[in-house]
């Protein structure tokens, strides 16, 4: 079982950047498709990122696109988020996936308040943007 643990987290202004951290260990990054989710109070849960590097392939949510990047450190089996310009509305508990399916963006299903994916969920780190 793969574990996914976050890091990076805290309160920022806005105009701000932060980076967030994925690592996973009990598997590569050449198995699992790493995604970012993010989820604010009251609303769905949002995929902002995804990146699969078995098939090569990068998702950025068009509601970042142009300030949210990823990136990868496959010797440490590390995803990183750079958020740049980061606005009121990005506050959210952002948290990472490994997904057993070599996809971007990630399948998710919705059943009973949860979301579920084949593979496993970090923690969560809460990134709040405030004034």
């Amino acid at each position: 079982e793969v574990t996914v643990v976050e890091n990076g987290g805290g309160l920022v202004q806005v105009g701000s950047s932060l980076t967030l951290s994925c690592s996973i260990s009990g598997a590569t990054l050449n198995e699992y498709a790493i995604g970012w989710f993010r989820q604010a109070p009251g609303k769905e849960r949002e995929e902002v990122s995804c990146f699969c590097k078995k098939i090569g392939s990068t998702y950025i949510a068009d509601s970042v696109r142009g300030r949210f990047t990823v990136s990868n450190d496959n010797s440490k089996n590390m995803v990183f988020l750079q958020m740049t310009s980061l606005e009121f509305e990005d506050t959210a508990v952002y948290t990472c996936a490994a997904s057993r399916i070599n996809s971007c963006p990630i399948p998710l299903t919705y059943s009973r308040g949860s979301y579920y994916l084949t593979g496993s969920w970090g923690q969560g780190t809460q990134v709040t943007v405030s004034s």
